[in-house]
C-alpha cells in the first residue's frame, strides 16, 4: 500500500487479494479527496463502490427520469418505495449543498478514478429497491406510517438548523438508517435489514471482486460491518430475494374482507334491515371519505378524487386492489406527466412544494395518501360497525 494517509483507510486480505477499505462520509468534501488520491496512487485492477445497478445508472445517467414510467410503478405496487426513495434523496442532496459537495460525490470520483487507471468498477451494493422492500414486508402499518412520517419531516423540519456536530455525525452514518433511526428503536429488525444485511452483502461483494488489487468505496458507517463479516461465508441469493407474504399476513389478507362481509350479514341477521343498511352505508361513508380527504392532502385532481371516494369502499374489500392505484392511475391520465416534469424532478424533490408540484411527485402522493385514508377509513368503521350490532 502506497499511500501515507492512513485516515479512514483499513487494509484487508482475503487469498492473494489485497482491498484497501476507505470509509468514506457521503457528504464530506474530505472524502471526495481521499478516494481520487488512493485510487490514482494505488492503480487498482477494480474499485467497488458502494451503489447497485440503479443507483449507478443515476450517476451515469443525468436524464434518467424522463424515461420512467409512472404508470408502470403504480401497477407493479411500487409508489411508495419510489417516493420513500425520493425523499432519502432529497434529504441527502439538500445536506450536501449546504456542506457545498454533489451528493454521492465520492462514489462518482471513485467511478471516474477507475475509468482514469483503467481499473474495472465492481458495484458492491444491494439493490436499494430489494432493501426497501425487504423493510416494508416486516413492517405493519402503524410502522410504515411512522416512517412515512419520519421521511416527511426531514422535509419540513429544514436543514438551516443543523449543528456542526450533527453534521459529523452524519458524516458517519448510513443516511437511511439516520432518518429512521426513531422507528429503529423499537424495531430492530429495522437495522437488521437497512445495515446488518448490507454489512454482510457489501463485504460478500467486495471479497468477490475480480481482480488482486481492490480498492473499495463504503460508507463509513458500514466499515465495522465489513470487517466484522470478512472472515464469514454469506448466502448471497437469501440476501437478494424478497421474503414472501407469511401465512399470517396472507390470512388476513382475504381473512380481512370475509370478516367485513361477515358482519353486514350479521347486522341484517340480528338488527334487520335498517341496522344492516345503517352498517354497510357507515363502510362506504368512512372509507370513501376519508380516502377523499387524502387524495385532496396530494392536491389531486378532482377526478381523481372523486374515483377515490367510489372506489375506496369496493377496494377495500377486494385484497387485489388499493384505492390508491385506482386514484393513482386516474391522476395518472387527468395530468398526464410531461417531459419539463421529468427534467425538474432533481430539483423540485428539494422542497414541500416541489413534491406537490411536480406532476410526477404528485402522482405518487396521491397513491400513498390515498391508500392511507382508505385503510384509516375501515379502522374507523369496523367499531362503529359492531356497535350498531351490539
Amino acid at each position: 500500500m502506497q499511500t501515507t494517509d492512513k485516515k479512514n483507510i483499513d487494509q484487508l486480505h482475503i487469498g492473494d487479494k489485497e482491498v484497501i477499505l476507505l470509509g468514506t462520509a457521503h457528504v464530506s468534501r474530505e472524502s471526495v479527496e481521499l478516494v481520487t488520491r488512493v485510487i490514482e496512487e494505488e492503480k487498482p485492477d477494480t474499485v467497488c463502490v458502494e451503489l447497485c445497478e440503479s443507483r449507478f445508472q443515476s450517476v451515469r445517467q443525468k436524464d434518467r427520469w424522463q424515461e420512467m414510467d409512472i404508470i408502470k410503478v403504480i401497477k407493479e405496487k411500487k409508489a411508495f418505495l419510489l417516493l420513500s426513495n425520493l425523499f432519502l434523496a432529497s434529504f441527502q442532496k439538500r445536506i450536501a449543498e449546504k456542506l457545498d459537495v454533489n451528493p454521492g460525490e465520492e462514489m462518482i470520483k471513485a467511478v471516474e478514478s477507475a475509468e482514469a487507471v483503467n481499473a474495472q468498477i465492481h458495484l458492491a451494493d444491494r439493490d436499494i429497491r430489494v432493501t426497501l422492500s425487504r423493510t416494508w414486508r416486516i413492517m405493519g402499518l402503524w410502522d410504515k406510517l411512522k416512517i412515512l412520517f419520519q421521511l416527511i419531516l426531514s422535509m419540513v423540519g429544514g436543514i438551516d438548523d443543523i449543528t456542526e456536530e450533527e453534521i459529523e455525525k452524519m458524516k458517519q452514518e448510513d443516511i437511511l438508517e439516520m432518518l429512521l433511526a426513531d422507528v429503529g428503536k423499537s424495531f430492530p429488525a429495522l437495522r437488521e435489514i437497512l445495515i446488518d444485511e448490507r454489512d454482510k452483502y457489501l463485504s460478500h461483494k467486495i471479497k468477490t471482486a475480480p481482480g488482486n488489487k481492490i480498492v473499495a468505496v463504503v460508507g463509513a458507517g458500514h466499515v465495522p460491518g465489513i470487517k466484522k463479516y470478512w472472515e464469514t461465508d454469506m448466502d448471497i441469493k437469501a440476501l437478494e430475494e424478497i421474503p414472501p407474504t407469511g401465512k399470517i399476513s396472507g390470512i388476513f389478507k382475504w381473512g380481512f374482507p370475509a370478516a367485513i362481509l361477515l358482519l353486514f350479514i350479521l347486522g341484517f341477521f340480528w338488527g334487520g334491515t335498517k341496522a344492516g343498511t345503517d352498517m354497510i352505508t357507515l363502510w362506504i361513508v368512512a372509507n370513501g371519505v376519508l380516502a377523499g380527504i387524502g387524495a385532496i392532502i396530494a392536491l389531486a385532481h378532482p377526478l381523481t378524487i372523486l374515483s377515490s371516494v367510489l372506489a375506496a369502499p369496493l377496494t377495500s374489500l377486494n385484497p387485489m386492489i388499493a384505492a390508491g392505484w385506482v386514484s393513482g392511475l386516474v391522476e395518472a391520465f387527468s395530468r398526464k406527466p410531461k417531459v419539463r416534469d421529468f427534467e425538474s424532478l432533481a430539483e423540485d424533490i428539494l422542497s414541500v412544494k416541489g413534491f406537490w408540484k411536480n406532476k410526477v411527485t404528485r402522482i405518487l402522493l396521491v397513491v400513498v395518501f390515498t391508500n392511507l385514508g382508505s385503510s384509516l377509513g375501515s379502522f374507523v368503521a369496523i367499531p362503529l360497525m359492531v356497535k350498531i350490532i351490539s
